[in-house]
Parts: C-alpha cells; structure tokens; sequence
C-alpha cells in the first residue's frame, strides 16, 4: 500500500504512540510504502528542526532510512494540480499522491481530510488509515 504522509502525522508519530506511530512502524517493517517529494520532505526537516527534535534518535533512524530509499518512491518535481484547499501549501501531498499513484494519503489536517478523494486517491486520518489496514489484514 502507498500512502503520502502529512507532516501532522510524521510529527504526531514522535510525540506518542497512538496511531502516527503505529503508521510509522508499519513503514519501518516494510509493511507500507512512502509516497514523498522534495517539498514533502523539506517540510518534514523544517517542522522537525522548529520543534527541536532534530537530535532524536528516532528522526537519525528515519532520515537514514529516507537517504537509503526504504519502502520510499519519491518525485523530485510532480506536475501542478488545481485543488480547492484552505492552505494552498497542502497541495503538494496531492501532487505527490497524484503521480506517484498512491493508494492514500493520511493526514489530521481537517481542510485535507475534507477532500475525502482525489482522483481515486482517499484522504484518510491516522485512525481511518490504521482501522482500514487491519479490516486488509483480515
């Protein structure tokens, strides 16, 4: 399964271990795929820097794992997209989702979530995503 993950829930994965982390975990198993872009991961690094978290163990674990291309498929540039959003900087997850043909993208952005679909692609929060992975499992 590809997904593209907002920052709100990267971030949220760091701060406990409610359903962000589980997401994380399932991409650290192996058991999902990263969908990311250049702004996409800037992003991440910004939020995280601004937040101090720069130092954790666990973001050096995850940055290496973005370095080495871990369950990651990644787009440098992804063609624009017209999408009504109330922060115009979100589009860049369905940029990314868009081209990289993601299954989902996960985010607890409740302007995101509002779109619900895009192009076959769900828009889901961390407790839709993880309810919906286990109903798979079964």
């Amino acid at each position: 399964m590809k997904i593209v993950l907002d920052t709100n829930v990267l971030i949220s994965s760091f701060l406990g271990t409610g359903n962000p982390r589980k997401i994380i975990d399932l991409w650290k198993n192996g058991e999902i795929t990263l969908c990311l872009s250049r702004e996409i991961l800037q992003e991440y690094f910004k939020v995280l820097q601004r937040l101090s978290l720069t130092g954790e163990k666990e973001l050096e674990e995850i940055a290496q794992l973005f370095a080495t291309g871990y369950h990651t498929l990644f787009v440098n540039q992804p063609k624009n997209i017209k999408i009504n959003l109330k922060n115009q900087e979100d589009i860049k997850l369905f940029e990314c989702a868009f081209e990289l043909k993601a299954d989902l993208i996960v985010s607890g952005d409740k302007s995101v979530l509002n779109v619900r679909e895009y192009f076959a692609i769900k828009v889901l929060s961390p407790t839709q995503f993880i309810d919906l992975y286990q109903k798979k499992l079964k």
